[in-house]
């Protein structure tokens, strides 16, 4: 059995799961998510907690039992607490800059870059002191937005493994290689 499908989801104080058929809808106070789920796997909602069943242990029916329960699970998380994901800019003379949905991005191009955000996700860049690394951290009510905008910004400059420089993770370590060494003579 799915270890992750059998575990119950709690619904926070202020959060609601409507079911309307087979789609499901969770409401907050940062917003409302809707996820579309298999019809095979039934969802019940008791009091304060969310479960779900799957029909029979077809290898198809167990791993959608997991995933749509880990799915309403971020929905929950989501509408209630908003994922926060922290990128570094490391290296010399990168910038970023938020202006509402627009982010303009200097990482050691020709010309600068521009990435307008889609509504769901805001942005912000704290002042940092000299000699720190830029930020930019994202915010939103859905994980896998927010994940894929962070993924599209940090595709601009991947971190490199001899000096470390890119766009990263907050947190994230990095494999550094050795550089080249002088020949002795």
């Amino acid at each position: 059995m799915s270890r992750i499908g059998k575990m119950p989801v709690n619904l926070p104080a202020g959060t609601t799961v409507q079911i309307d058929g087979n789609v499901v809808k969770v409401k907050g106070r940062y917003g409302e998510l809707s996820q579309v789920v298999d019809p095979a796997i039934k969802i019940t909602v008791e009091g304060n907690q969310v479960t779900f069943t799957r029909p029979n242990d077809n290898p198809r029916y167990r791993s959608l039992h997991g995933l749509y329960r880990a799915l309403v699970h971020n929905m929950v998380v989501g509408v209630s607490e908003k994922f926060t994901i922290k990128q570094e800019f490391v290296g010399v003379g990168y910038r970023v800059v938020a202006q509402g949905k627009l982010i303009t991005m200097s990482v050691g191009y020709s010309h600068d870059i521009q990435i307008m955000l889609p509504a769901e996700v805001d942005a912000e860049t704290p002042q940092v002191r000299k000699g720190e690394n830029p930020v930019l951290i994202l915010t939103s009510i859905d994980k896998q937005l927010v994940g894929q905008v962070a993924a599209k910004i940090r595709s601009f400059r991947r971190p490199e493994p001899y000096k470390g420089k890119g766009i990263k993770f907050a947190g994230e370590q990095l494999r550094r290689k050795a550089g080249k060494t002088a020949s002795a003579k």
